[in-house]
């Protein structure tokens, strides 16, 4: 069966600070390999690996596409792709975002469960929403181990609290104490390999930019009455539950929680811009009026009056509401 020998970690807010934290304690001989996703956009330069690597007694580099897997050696995911691990080799994809995010943890959580099985340990830690929630899940189901940082360590504590909702977290330990569990997980003897789930298979495929069929989709998911924020094509819920959780049939997945933000801010948006328009409605009507009266037309002037009237009696009720909501708004703040 061998030892443990694999480490996945995903964090978002406040992971980089935990992370310089973490990696020193590893010590220079620790015969694992590790790798990390922290939330970095789009648009990043790809300097995290520089930045750990002058704190870490291991080596840290930016994961690199086809390059074979070392032990002792840390791995960082670049900007923009996923990164994963299929037969000891670095893979890059490009798949569609999950979560909002590329890189997203939960494809390296599931593409290490996939390869590795009982030989990896999967880490939490900080950051907000519930990112990694699901691939921790699966990597569990793939027969390895899972960990998360005590969500009362934590510096945004979702993530942590979205993985232990999520599915039976193996170990919850704070950041100071991480060091020393995961020194201790490694030298333990892993546990004999347990069938790889065909969705955790399908769903690495998708990360890594293959083509999906809608037939493979409904394999795994039921189609559902929610659109897509990303693209707008029709969201099947994913069967395997907890967490609960969505993708499209272009693969872009989402958590319920992460929705559910996605459609408030949505809503909010809508509130905030129909209010402009009833604004912008009334102040039209008063200059109709105005105009009408102007020119002796006083039946057109009483109708547009009316209009305004009205319209800021419909935007009150609208302010009202995005109160409610608690949705900014300029123009409301500035008659607070």
């Amino acid at each position: 069966m061998g030892r443990r020998d694999v480490i996945a970690i995903g964090g978002s807010m406040g992971a980089v600070g935990a992370l310089k934290q973490l990696l020193p304690e590893l010590p220079s001989d620790f015969a694992a390999t590790v790798f990390v996703v922290i939330h970095v956009g789009t648009h990043g330069k790809d300097l995290l690996a520089d930045i750990f690597d002058k704190y870490a007694k291991l080596p840290v580099t930016t994961a690199i596409e086809g390059e074979r897997v070392e032990r002792g050696h840390v791995y960082v995911a670049p900007a923009d792709h996923h990164l994963l691990v299929l037969d000891e080799i670095i893979r890059l994809g490009r798949g569609p975002r999950e979560n909002w995010a590329r890189p997203a943890i939960d494809p390296l959580f599931r593409s290490v469960g996939l390869n590795y099985g009982p030989r990896a340990v999967a880490v939490v830690l900080t950051g907000m929403l519930n990112d990694g929630a699901t691939g921790l899940a699966d990597l569990k189901r793939c027969g390895g181990l899972t960990v998360v940082q005590n969500p009362a360590d934590a510096a945004a504590p979702d993530m942590p609290l979205g993985a232990l909702k999520a599915s039976d977290v193996d170990y919850r330990a704070s950041l100071a104490d991480l060091p020393s569990l995961l020194r201790h997980l490694m030298d333990e003897e892993a546990g004999p390999p347990v069938p790889i789930p065909e969705e955790v298979k399908l769903e690495v495929d998708i990360a890594l930019g293959r083509e999906v069929d809608t037939a493979a989709i409904a394999k795994i998911a039921d189609t559902v009455a929610l659109s897509c924020p990303s693209c707008g094509g029709v969201l099947s819920q994913i069967k395997s539950w907890p967490p609960l959780r969505f993708r499209c049939q272009i693969g872009h997945a989402f958590t319920s929680d992460i929705l559910d933000a996605e459609s408030e801010a949505s809503v909010d948006e809508a509130m905030q811009i129909a209010l402009r328009v009833i604004e912008e409605r009334v102040t039209l009507s008063e200059k109709m009026a105005d105009d009408a009266r102007r020119s002796g037309r006083e039946a057109a002037a009483a109708a547009n009056a009316r209009r305004a009237n009205e319209g800021r009696k419909h935007a009150k009720t609208l302010r009202r509401a995005i109160l409610a909501t608690g949705a900014p708004s300029s123009k409301f703040e500035s008659a607070k």
